[in-house]
C-alpha cells in the first residue's frame, strides 16, 4: 500500500468495486480462501499401505486421460475384489452375526460432488455404488438395505461376501468372545482373535490439478451390525477440495468422525501446511479429543490412527498415532514410506 492511499480509501475503493460488480449483474466471490498453488501439478496418489497396488494402477489410468475418480475407483477395486484381502469388499471380515457389511464414500474435485454408501450387504465393490450415488442421485448417503437395492437397480449381482477365511476367522472370534458364556473357547495356540480395522484409502491428483478421493472398508471386525465408521462419512473418511488438495484416513473410525479429520486435514493445507504437516496436526487434535476409555494406563491411546494427503501441486504426506507407514507416488511408481507420528511405538 502506498503512502498516498490510506487504509480506510482502500477499503472504500473495494467495496465500491464489489457494489459495481453486484450491480452489472456479476457474481460476488464467495468460497474459503485458499493458498494458490501455482505451476503444474504433479500426477500423485498417496494413500494406506494396501493402496500400493492401486496407486500404480491410478497413475497409469490417469496418464491415458481417465477422469481422477474413475481412476481412484479402479484402484481400490483391485483389494476389494480381491478374497484374501479381509480389510475392504469381498472376503472383508463381518459383524458379530457373521455378516459382511460395507462402507465407502467418494469426493470428485472438480465437480464438487460426494456419494458413499454404508452397511452395504452382498455386493463386491460398495466403491463404485458410491460412485453411483454420486453420479445420479442428489443424496450423497444411502444406508442398508436401501444401499443395497440402488446398487441391484444398476445391475450388480448379490453375492456372499463371506469367504471360507472370513468365516473360519468369525467363528473363532465367537468362540472366545466371553468367559461366561456358552461357546467353547479354541485352542490357547490358535490365532489371535483381536478385534481388528481394515480400509482403503487412495487420494489422487492429475496433471490438471483435479483431485478426487476414495474410501473403502469392511470397518470394525465383529462390529455391532449396522455400525458405521469414518469410512462413509464425507469429511471424515476422506475429503477434497480441488483448490487445495485431499486426504482420508483408515483406523479407528470412530476416533476420526469426531474431529472430522479429513476436512481438517485439507484446511490444514488450505493455511499452507505442507500435507504431512497437515496429517501430523490432525492427528494431535485426534489425541486431544479421546475419551478416557480409549487411552492406557500411561495416558497414550490405545489405539492407532493414520491420515494421508496429497495437495494440488502433487505434494504428498502422511501421518499416524504411532509408527506406520503410507503407500505414495515416486514418480510413475508407487513405494512405501514411512509415516511422521506422534509417539513411539511401545
Amino acid at each position: 500500500m502506498t503512502p498516498d492511499l490510506s487504509r480506510r480509501d482502500f477499503l472504500g475503493a473495494a467495496g465500491a468495486a464489489l457494489a459495481a460488480s453486484r450491480l452489472a449483474g456479476a457474481p460476488a466471490p464467495l468460497g474459503a480462501p485458499a493458498l494458490l498453488l501455482r505451476g503444474e501439478s504433479q500426477p500423485a496418489g498417496v494413500g494406506s499401505p494396501n493402496a500400493k497396488p492401486g496407486i500404480a494402477l491410478a497413475l497409469e489410468l490417469m496418464g491415458k486421460g481417465t477422469d481422477t475418480l474413475d481412476a481412484a475407483v479402479e484402484g481400490v477395486k483391485i483389494l476389494e475384489l480381491a478374497p484374501k484381502d479381509s480389510a475392504v469388499g469381498y472376503g472383508g471380515l463381518p459383524n458379530e452375526d457373521g455378516v459382511v457389511q460395507l462402507d465407502a464414500s467418494c469426493m470428485h474435485g472438480p465437480t464438487r460432488r460426494a456419494g458413499a454408501v454404508a452397511a452395504l450387504e452382498g455386493i463386491k465393490t460398495p466403491s463404485e455404488v458410491a460412485r453411483l450415488v454420486l453420479k445420479y442421485t442428489n443424496h450423497i448417503l444411502l444406508v442398508g438395505e436401501g444401499a443395497k437395492r440402488f446398487a441391484l437397480s444398476f445391475g450388480f449381482k448379490e453375492e456372499d461376501l463371506l469367504t471360507p477365511e472370513s468365516r473360519e476367522a468369525w467363528l473363532r472370534w465367537r468362540a472366545n468372545r466371553g468367559a461366561n458364556d456358552d461357546w467353547v473357547n479354541v485352542p490357547e495356540n490358535g490365532p489371535p482373535m483381536a478385534r481388528v480395522t481394515g480400509t482403503c484409502n487412495l487420494n489422487v491428483v492429475n496433471r490438471n490439478g483435479d483431485i478426487s478421493s476414495m474410501t473403502t472398508t469392511s470397518g470394525l471386525s465383529w462390529k455391532v451390525p449396522g455400525r458405521a465408521g469414518d469410512s462413509p462419512i464425507v469429511g471424515a473418511g476422506q475429503y477434497t477440495d480441488n483448490t487445495v488438495g485431499a486426504a482420508g484416513s483408515t483406523g479407528l473410525g470412530e476416533a476420526n468422525i469426531m474431529v472430522c479429520g479429513g476436512f481438517l486435514t485439507v484446511e490444514h493445507m488450505r493455511r499452507g501446511m505442507k500435507p504431512a504437516d497437515a496429517a501430523l496436526e490432525t492427528i494431535k487434535r485426534v489425541v486431544a479429543m479421546l475419551p478416557d476409555r480409549w487411552l492406557r494406563p500411561n495416558g497414550r491411546p490405545g489405539l492407532n490412527l493414520n491420515f494421508y494427503a496429497l495437495n494440488k501441486r502433487g505434494v504428498t504426506g502422511a501421518a499416524s498415532i504411532y509408527p506406520s507407514q503410507y503407500a505414495t507416488s515416486e514418480g510413475s511408481q508407487a513405494v512405501l514410506r514411512d509415516t511422521a507420528y506422534l509417539f513411539p511405538g511401545d
